[in-house]
């Protein structure tokens, strides 16, 4: 993958583990941004200053007892449910070392991509949700 911002080029080719990967994007985002050069050059686009945070990862434990494709499925459907469905764009992979810790990494865009194809205003705030979905109030007006 080639940065467009600094012209540094990061080969994650080599990177043991990996069993998928897979970019997830709202609906009304254009299909060329399934590319991870164009979805993360695009984002580093957008930011004024070097230091921007660009995006926010999370990494989660998958069951074991899941075989693969159950344990892709858990993985799509909450990223769907919980990011995407607020209008992140998500990079994901599932890593299994055979060391009983299968487990995804997901980067999560802090900007929405709008239906115009431009980017919204960040979202730093990612906030606790009940099993409603709906945010669970901190006592603090958030």
């Amino acid at each position: 993958m080639t940065n467009e911002w600094d012209g540094l080029t990061h080969d994650y080719t080599r990177k043991r583990g990996i069993v998928h990967s897979e970019i997830i994007l709202p609906s009304h985002v254009p299909p060329e941004f399934q590319d991870r050069n164009t979805l993360w050059n695009s984002v580093e686009m957008v930011e004024k200053t070097r230091d921007a945070q660009l995006a926010r990862e999370i990494e989660i434990s998958l069951p074991v007892e899941l075989n693969r494709e159950e344990q892709l499925q858990l993985a799509r459907s909450f990223i769907r449910d919980t990011f995407v469905a607020a209008g992140m764009c998500a990079d994901f992979s599932i890593h299994d070392k055979k060391d009983g810790n299968p487990h995804f990494h997901v980067m999560l865009t802090i900007r929405p991509l709008k239906e115009n194809g431009q980017w919204g205003a960040k979202c730093r705030k990612v906030y606790e949700l009940d099993e409603n979905g709906q945010r669970i109030p901190n006592g603090k007006g958030g």
